[in-house]
This record gives structure tokens, sequence and C-alpha cells, in this order.
């Protein structure tokens, strides 16, 4: 297993987290330059009724505050929408590992052009988790990227 799956098994945690509280299974981790977890979390949308709290800015809060994000890496089981892609330059994270983009396209790529490494792993259980939630919750998706 490469440092890449074990991260992103500790958001796959947080996103199923999210969803056994009837939440939206978005999971994410600020993993710091030494591979440590800095903070993770999970979109609390629905939970704290705050469309602010996606997945990676959960995780981001709750790792608090940092002399610096150069250096760390955010990782989040979907691609990051254009809020938490902004968190990721605004601060200055260094890469962002992706669980999956099938479902959604944010603004990895924006990110990229941007200096911010990207590695995107099309993980199944991320796919499999995303694709069964849409379907089973279509309005409630269509909430959380604004349709």
């Amino acid at each position: 297993m490469s440092r890449y799956d074990e991260w992103l098994a500790v958001a796959v945690a947080e996103a199923e987290a999210g969803l056994a509280e009837g939440g939206i299974p978005i999971g994410g981790a600020l993993i710091g330059p030494d591979g440590t977890v800095l903070g993770r979390g999970h979109n609390r949308r629905v939970q704290d009724d705050d469309p602010s709290m996606h997945g990676e800015t959960a995780a981001f809060r709750n790792a608090g505050r940092q002399p610096t994000y150069r250096g760390t890496t955010m990782v989040t089981t979907l691609s990051p929408c254009w809020y938490c892609s902004g968190l990721v330059r605004q601060f200055g994270i260094s890469r962002v590992v992706i669980g999956e983009a099938k479902t959604f396209f944010g603004g990895h790529e924006w990110l990229a052009e941007n200096g911010v490494e990207i590695v995107l792993l099309e993980d199944p259980r991320c796919i499999e988790l995303m694709t069964d939630f849409i379907a089973a919750r279509p309005e409630l998706w269509n909430e959380d990227i604004g349709e």
C-alpha cells in the first residue's frame, strides 16, 4: 500500500462517517510534510446546517493553525470544488491527493496549472461511495454542488 493509499484511507473513513450521520460522503485529511495526519474531517453541511463545511474545510479546521502550509498535502475523496480549491491556493498547500473525479470534476486542473501537485487515484471505493449516494439522494447532491 502506498502512502497515498494510506492517506486516502483516512479520508474514506471520514466520508463513511459522514454518510452514517446522514450527510454527504466526502472526507478529507490534511497531511503534514512528515506524513502525519494534522487534521481530518468530513462534509458536515447537513449535520451542522452549514454550507461551508466541506470535507476539506473540516480537515483544515481540525488541523488548527500551522506556521505554514507549504509542504502539506490535502487528501480528499472527491475532486475539490472551487471553494475548496481556493482554500488550497490561499494557504499554499503543496499537493492534493484525490480519490476520484468521475462523479464530480472540480478545480484540480486549475490547481495544477497554478503549481499544486495533483495526484488523481480514481479509487473504486470512492467512485462507488459517491455513485451510490448520488443515486440515492440526488436532491441533496444537487444542493451540495449548487445546482
